[in-house]
């Protein structure tokens, strides 16, 4: 019987939705939220219209780091929106819809800031929040086609992951940005139990620091601090790997992969230190704890990689849960404290909100991704 070949698809009808961009979207979006209404406090309001800021004068005062951040923070979002959207819109169509709606979600930012007492509306940084939504839009529409069209990248997304590790890889590359806020302990993200603690107190109208009978005193020695940072470091060193290798597909790479999300989180560790604290810390937080977690930690990995995906998911569950009841219990750091003393907070005070976000949440997000994973990853990894 003669047989007769239909032509393929279109790219419009085969292409697929990108996972990865609308997860990003929506951690990016709530990264965005936190770090525009930080500290979340002293709600008031002083008489002053929401949108009035459209048209009032200039700010006389403003820095070109403020500038450059501005634009810099909604770029990924412009281009996350475009993803988002393929592809059911694309090209400039996609790039006037994202610049439509990053424009009121940072207008919305700025409105809802007059009613913060120490956050102040601006139109300046409305303008440049836009222009960063623009650039950013603008870059995606033409780079679709290269990232979500059959791409070598897209390729090796899929050769090398599972179908469902999207949201995951979203959650792995928000841990070396973790860094940037200064913790406790290396790799200590959690740390609930001040904020908690100030919320409790306030509610209770008590003068009983909660913080302190959480973590038993205040006073802890030099030992016992170097001993807690290789427990919390290892412990959440692991887990952060072990949901990589979770996710992965045989044929991937494991251990250079598993070196670049580690180096990566060190580069920016080291980078933070040095522009919060001056050139001669960046290399402060490499203390004997923070060695002997990271040493302690490879050796535990070595001994998982063979193991199952199910197997490495489950002891990351464990690890980065042990780190962040650690990180909550472990005696306040004295030396910690008086490095803080030192840090000249500035102009980095309104990025100061994003990176005490990614800080608090990341385990509570990658536990929540390790605790939802579909069964299916491990019949398919």
């Amino acid at each position: 019987m003669l047989k007769i070949a239909l032509p393929e698809k279109p790219d419009r009808e085969r292409a697929a939705p990108s996972a990865f961009a609308r997860a990003g979207l929506l951690a990016y979006a709530l990264l965005i939220v936190y770090a525009s209404w930080f500290p979340f406090s002293g709600w008031r309001d002083i008489g002053i219209a929401p949108l009035a800021y459209l048209s009032a004068p200039l700010p006389r005062y403003w820095t070109a780091f403020d500038l450059a951040i501005n634009i810099i923070g909604y770029i990924p979002f412009g281009m996350l929106l475009v993803g988002s959207f393929y592809p059911h819109v694309r090209g400039a169509a996609a790039a006037l819809l994202a610049t439509v709606c990053g424009v009121l979600t940072s207008g919305t930012m700025e409105a809802v800031q007059t009613y913060l007492p120490s956050r102040v509306a601006s139109n300046l940084d409305l303008l440049t929040n836009s222009l960063g939504v623009c650039i950013g839009a603008a870059a995606a529409a033409l780079l679709t086609p290269l990232l979500l069209q059959d791409s070598p990248i897209l390729l090796l997304r899929r050769r090398w992951f599972v179908p469902q590790a999207s949201q995951g890889l979203i959650v792995l590359a928000l841990w070396p940005l973790a860094q940037i806020y200064p913790q406790e302990y290396l790799f200590g993200h959690g740390q609930m139990a001040p904020i908690v603690s100030d919320w409790l107190s306030q509610w209770l109208a008590s003068e009983i620091d909660i913080g302190d009978l959480l973590r038993f005193g205040r006073q802890i020695d030099i030992e016992q601090y170097w001993l807690a940072e290789t427990f919390i470091s290892a412990c959440s060193l692991v887990g952060a790997v072990l949901m990589l290798f979770g996710l992965m597909r045989e044929p991937a790479p494991r251990a250079p992969l598993a070196l670049l999300l580690l180096g990566a989180a060190i580069a920016v560790k080291s980078m933070a230190s040095a522009l919060f604290f001056g050139p001669a810390n960046a290399s402060a937080w490499f203390t004997p704890g923070a060695k002997a977690g990271l040493m302690v930690g490879l050796v535990l990995l070595a001994g998982m990689v063979l193991a199952s995906p199910k197997a490495q998911r489950r002891v990351a569950i464990l690890m980065l849960a042990l780190s962040m009841l650690a990180v909550n219990l472990a005696p306040t750091n004295p030396y910690f404290i008086a490095t803080l003393q030192t840090w000249a907070q500035g102009q980095f005070l309104n990025f100061n909100g994003a990176a005490q976000f990614l800080s608090l949440w990341w385990p509570i997000f990658a536990l929540w991704f390790l605790l939802h994973l579909p069964r299916q990853v491990g019949q398919t990894a």
